[in-house]
């Protein structure tokens, strides 16, 4: 017999596009797309059938901005500021780090991901070619980039990136969960020479890039100090904004900074948790929004922020941007959530991501809408932002394989990670 579907999902509540809410659906997927959505008792035949129990049904998460191999770092850089926190326990740490090191800090992240509702992250590190194939291994999605730093004269071709960047685009090429960008790693760790090579060697490529910017007062300060500019008007007059582009932090960005990316579709990707933690400062909700920049969320690095919760991030970025703007009605959940899901899938570049719609790839999340803080739930988005915990994940689906169940994860041998993970703090640290 041939079946008409590789999975169909059934007796869901289906969160859609537009905030409403279908009862009693049904989700057919085939090759890893959503290909029906249909009334109880409507799909066509399948190969396999998954009961979800009138729980709700959501696009997963899309994490913007991630250091994910950092989950070994966790709790290790307590109670500094940034860049104390980096210079006098990060870097140092960071230097002891091996490959299998980054893979099996990667793999911890995506077990605590998928356990949370994300499904795919923006990922800057190193030892980035282990990052890919650990996120390839637990079949989850990744945006994966190497950072450029450079203190000295070199051209960009002359930076070990370049060869990184060749290898990691020959081994992901057409890869379906990971794709290659290039990361700048900010504009305090690079020099003009070496930003404007990389904008070019991104240009030429048909990259997007991913970096750093404005996190912190004295970074922001320090950037119109040396170049008489800000740094996003630095990245502008480097031909970095004339590309894909995604921007972490963005705390101290200006209203006229907020503007130039509106107009070039430069994503600001807010990182409320990590920003708080390292008393970097609250971004300008009210300018961001003002001037229409595309917005996502991220969660930042584990040794920053402790977690990996895009829960706690919705939250977080919500209560932060009704108490700075002085009005509990400033911002919804409807449009909170949107930038963790199809926000953060547009920065991916992800265009067919991050919504229940035919033609969406099946990144699906399912909810316990039996959990004590879901009841009662008058409307789920709002539970989500405001309520929800990684523990009413029942299952989340990338491009419709099933990664985690009812607390067992399908791709990832757990215990092995475990295992390694406490042998690489017990050397390391």
């Amino acid at each position: 017999m041939a079946f008409l579907l590789d999975t169909l999902l059934k007796n869901a509540v289906l969160l859609l596009p537009d905030g409403t809410v279908c009862k009693d659906a049904e989700v057919g997927i085939r090759g890893g797309e959503i290909v029906s959505i249909a009334d109880k008792g409507k799909s066509g035949e399948t190969a396999d059938t998954v009961d979800c129990g009138g729980n709700l049904l959501t696009p997963g998460f899309y994490n913007a901005h991630a250091h994910s191999p950092m989950t070994i770092l966790r709790g290790y850089g307590e109670n500094l500021p940034l860049m104390r926190w980096l210079t006098e326990r990060i870097f140092p740490a960071e230097d002891k780090l091996t490959a299998d090191d980054v893979y099996y800090g990667t793999l911890l992240a995506c077990m605590e991901m998928a356990r949370g509702g994300t499904v795919s992250a923006s990922d800057m590190y190193f030892f980035t070619m282990a990052m890919g194939e650990a996120f390839s291994d637990a079949g989850m999605k990744v945006n994966l980039s190497p950072a450029l730093t450079c203190s000295d004269d070199s051209r960009f071709d002359e930076l070990p990136i370049c060869k990184t960047m060749g290898e990691l685009s020959e081994r992901f090429a057409g890869h379906p969960l990971v794709h290659v960008e290039l990361s700048i790693h900010a504009e305090y760790t690079t020099t003009e020479k070496s930003v404007r090579g990389a904008a070019d060697y991104a240009r030429e490529h048909g990259l997007r890039l991913h970096l750093h910017l404005s996190e912190t007062e004295s970074e922001h300060n320090e950037c119109i100090a040396r170049n008489g500019v800000t740094p996003a008007q630095y990245f502008e007059n480097c031909g970095v904004f004339s590309l894909p582009v995604s921007a972490a932090h963005c705390v101290w960005c200006t209203p006229e900074d907020f503007a130039l990316m509106a107009r070039r579709g430069v994503t600001a990707v807010s990182c409320p948790t990590s920003n708080l933690k390292l008393a970097s400062g609250i971004i300008d909700s009210a300018a961001l929004m003002a001037a229409g920049v595309h917005l996502a969320l991220g969660t930042d690095g584990a040794a920053s922020n402790n977690g990996l919760s895009m829960l706690e991030t919705m939250k977080l970025f919500s209560l932060l941007a009704k108490y700075r703007n002085r009005d509990a009605a400033f911002i919804t959940p409807q449009q909170v959530f949107d930038a963790a899901t199809v926000g953060g899938a547009r920065a991916q570049g992800r265009g067919d991501c991050g919504t229940i719609a035919v033609g969406s790839r099946a990144d699906l999340v399912l909810w316990n809408l039996s959990a004590p803080t879901m009841i009662p739930c008058f409307d789920p988005v709002t539970a989500l932002v405001y309520a929800a915990d990684p523990g009413q994940v029942k299952m989340t689906m990338v491009d419709g394989r099933v990664v985690y169940r009812n607390g067992e994860y399908k791709t990832i041998d757990s215990e092995r990670v475990r295992y390694e993970m406490a042998r690489a703090s017990r050397e390391l640290w």
